[in-house]
């Protein structure tokens, strides 16, 4: 987190959403109350170090491993935290002080702490353990926001694949050693793993839509969900088809292996030490591309989601419940679990690591695996993620030195008119014919027609979409 958007949280004070707790040398006593409050209601940020009216006090450094270590060992505590939750708090440097920062996410299951079930009211953490009706409405209130919890009565243990859960045992055990589903049996790792619940509104029990997409017969699964299918797609050569194709529809832990070996079959690998370990750089990245398509998608939507891998890039859509619009900053977001029951899943089997990684992965791996690239993940209905397969052209990092090149090679051809347009560029590649219109006081069809003369000169290039992609300088 930024210290702007700390300044931000301390400037807008305590409520839903932010809590302060003093915490000088070691957790307060009700921290998990506000994590099960956050983790119940909307989510929120909480930041330690801080008294409740918004001062800085900070924390002695020498206590902060202990306190890291016990927030983390308690998250994955069921008699701590119950069902257990994975997050990863952050230490900062403000004004010269040490404090945690935790974003804690909307979960799509109800969560206990020590036996008591807190929900978030204003500013405060609220025990409602004891008052059905508040716990009836936030059992409801998941099971229609989240569609991974809905419950399905009569599909059994006997409706999954054997053969899946054979796999997940051995996963999980490569993961880490001793991991408690390699001893449990079947029904025991379902409950483990939330996939079974109750339905707050007909009573009746049953494994969930989750449960179905990560362990179910295909049979099974596509009777729950018909229009489930991901569609890995490449198009090359035949621009107006395909060159090849695999329409899965499975599982999502078969799905994923399927979308790995079609990444792996159409797209090369490059050479990568990742400190004095070699690694695969393609799987490295297009591991969190393929776990993001999967996991963070609302499966009750009927789009199919997509894999496309073109001749300049790779792309991924699907339907989504966005929690933000536009272009994701890795810098300055904040991460939100689609499917956490899901995402908790394939954690567990080792598909990705922490909640908010994989942007972080992208990110880093991206610009290794193509020379420069930028990759660009945009929140909306439809969740798109591309990955630039071109390296992208060295611009000139003096504008001066721009506009004395092309005054130099076209003289008056060259006027004002481009002028002003290649500066807006040059400043922001990803700028938009609509947003340069705006800003110039002319039309977009005008704008448009003098990008196209630039582009036809040899001044600049289009990498990408329109919608996604950007602008290089070529002088």
């Amino acid at each position: 987190m930024r210290p702007e958007k700390v300044a931000m949280l301390l400037k807008q004070g305590e409520g839903l959403e932010v809590e302060f707790k003093t915490a000088s040398f070691d957790l307060n006593k009700d921290t998990f109350e506000t994590i099960c409050a956050f983790l119940n209601r909307n989510g929120g940020d909480l930041l330690l170090g801080i008294n409740n009216s918004g001062k800085v006090e900070g924390i002695i450094e020498s206590c902060i491993p202990d306190m890291l270590n016990n927030l983390i060992t308690s998250a994955n505590n069921p008699a701590k935290l119950n069902p257990p939750f994975y997050f990863s708090p952050e230490v900062l440097d403000y004004e010269g002080k040490k404090i945690i920062h935790l974003y804690i996410p909307e979960s799509s299951q109800v969560h206990s702490t020590c036996g008591k079930i807190i929900d978030r009211n204003g500013d405060g953490d609220l025990d409602i353990t004891r008052q059905s009706a508040l716990v009836t409405n936030l059992y409801l209130r998941k099971q229609s926001t989240y569609s991974e919890n809905q419950v399905f009565p009569y599909f059994e243990l006997a409706d999954c694949n054997a053969e899946l859960f054979k796999r997940v045992r051995r996963l999980a055990g490569n993961r880490q050693s001793g991991h408690p589903w390699i001893t449990m049996s079947d029904e025991d790792i379902v409950r483990s793993a939330g996939l079974y619940k109750k339905d707050p509104i007909s009573g009746k029990t049953g494994l969930t839509l989750a449960a179905a997409l990560l362990l179910g017969k295909d049979e099974t699964l596509l009777s729950a969900l018909p229009h489930h299918r991901t569609d890995a797609i490449l198009r090359v050569e035949s621009l107006d088809r395909y060159d090849d194709r695999d329409d899965i529809r499975t599982n999502l832990i078969d799905s994923f292996d399927r979308l790995m070996a079609f990444i792996a079959k159409h797209l090369p690998d490059k050479f990568y030490l990742e400190g004095v370990q070699s690694i695969s750089l393609r799987d490295r990245l297009f591991r969190e591309i393929v776990s993001n398509l999967l996991i963070h998608r609302e499966f009750a939507n009927g789009f199919p989601a997509k894999l496309v891998i073109e001749k300049e890039q790779v792309r991924t859509e699907n339907w989504s419940r966005p929690h933000g619009l536009g272009l994701i900053d890795p810098l300055n977001f904040a991460p939100f679990p689609k499917n956490p029951t899901i995402a908790r899943f394939f954690k567990e089997i080792g598909r990705v690591d922490e909640l908010g990684s994989g942007v972080r992965n992208v990110f880093r791996y991206s610009p290794d695996y193509v020379e420069g690239s930028i990759p660009q993940l945009i929140e909306g209905d439809i969740f798109k993620a591309i990955i630039p397969l071109i390296p992208k052209a060295a611009s000139p990092d003096n504008w001066e030195e721009v506009r004395r090149k092309v005054r130099s090679k076209f003289g008056e051809k060259f006027g004002e008119k481009y002028e002003e347009q290649l500066k807006m560029i040059f400043h922001d590649p990803s700028s938009s014919a609509a947003a340069m219109a705006t800003k110039m006081g002319l039309s977009p069809r005008t704008v448009e027609k003098q990008l196209a003369k630039m582009k036809e000169m040899g001044v600049i290039e289009r990498v990408g979409p329109d919608k996604g992609g950007y602008w290089v300088i070529l002088i």
